[in-house]
């Protein structure tokens, strides 16, 4: 059997990452990056999320793909090639790259995620059920900057990008990584699943479930900042927020301190107030229009794409 080929691409730079945290919890307001989320229970929790009821875009996303594949496959294929390189951004548990695999047949699978053990142990398997395909895994944090070894994107590959994750980048931000996908995709194309404004009674429940697994995931974040940093956070004193802000179009994640206290670290402090939060994470919603409009900007062509019935969610496709 293939042994995945894996190339950590970027180094973790643990005093980097340290002082980096360090620097958001010393703000005002206080905040940590959403990669904080993703140690190996982070995407093991995450995982969960998408099986709740609440948690609309990841069956809404598979619907689309269960009614459109075919048609954006081929779209896809006109756009790349046959045999395209498929690059999986954000690949947590490649599930939803597997499920292209027969439409696309590509000649490599290139997953990209933060969190490297939890990558590995998941090519492992995908290996073991696919013993014919090229595997890689690029353990990079492509949230500052994309860019993939050459000699694993040697063609025109199409870029994959599903589950709504380009909601966590502000729009500035959305469009830089936007660029760099389409510079990493050699000629090929870009397909990426898009979360759409909606009701917040619709979207608040989805970051906020009835069970408490996404509760569970924020909280979690603390759990590593403590390893990170050598902080003392006490997960007890802390409670999940999440709310929809129509201004900015966005959903709101928070940690709410439930009393006056003090996060102490080897070097560091930062007191909080009974009620003060620290902000762990955007997820930013658009129109079909608004998003095309981000593509063309970045210097994508032939935009299209699909939707399903309530028009809650959108995939889009587009030549890099």
């Amino acid at each position: 059997m293939r042994t995945p080929r894996f190339i950590q691409q970027h180094r973790i730079d643990d005093r980097a990452l340290a002082d980096e945290a360090a620097a958001g919890l010393r703000a005002r307001p206080a905040h940590a990056s959403p990669k904080f989320f993703y140690d190996a229970l982070g995407s093991r929790l995450f995982d969960a999320i998408t099986e709740l009821d609440e948690y609309y875009p990841t069956r809404t996303e598979a619907a689309i793909f269960a009614a459109q594949g075919d048609t954006m496959a081929a779209a896809a294929l006109a756009a790349t090639g046959a045999a395209p390189v498929l690059v999986d951004l954000g690949a947590g548990n490649c599930a939803k790259a597997v499920r292209l695999f027969p439409l696309l047949r590509p000649r490599r699978y290139v997953a990209v995620d933060i969190s490297v053990a939890f990558l590995r142990a998941a090519l492992m398997q995908l290996q073991r059920e696919h013993p014919a395909l090229e595997v890689a895994g690029v353990g990079l944090d492509f949230s500052s900057r994309l860019r993939l070894p050459a000699e694993l994107v040697d063609g025109p590959a199409l870029m994959f990008y599903p589950g709504s994750s380009i909601g966590n980048f502000a729009p500035d931000d959305a469009l830089r990584l936007l660029r760099e996908a389409r510079a990493a995709a050699c000629g090929g194309a870009l397909l990426i699943g898009v979360d759409l404004v909606k009701a917040a009674a619709l979207l608040e429940p989805a970051y906020d479930d009835a069970l408490g697994v996404t509760a569970a995931f924020n909280l979690n974040l603390l759990k590593h900042l403590n390893r990170l940093l050598g902080a003392d956070f006490t997960l007890a004193d802390w409670r999940h927020v999440a709310l929809f802000d129509p201004q900015a179009s966005r959903i709101e994640m928070h940690l709410e301190a439930r009393r006056a206290l003090t996060v102490r670290w080897p070097g560091g402090e930062r007191a909080f107030a009974a009620s003060e939060r620290l902000h762990t994470e955007n997820a930013y919603k658009w129109t079909p229009q608004g998003f095309a409009s981000l593509l063309a900007q970045a210097g994508y062509t032939a935009v299209q794409h699909w939707t399903d019935p309530q028009a809650w969610f959108a995939v889009f496709l587009a030549k890099a």
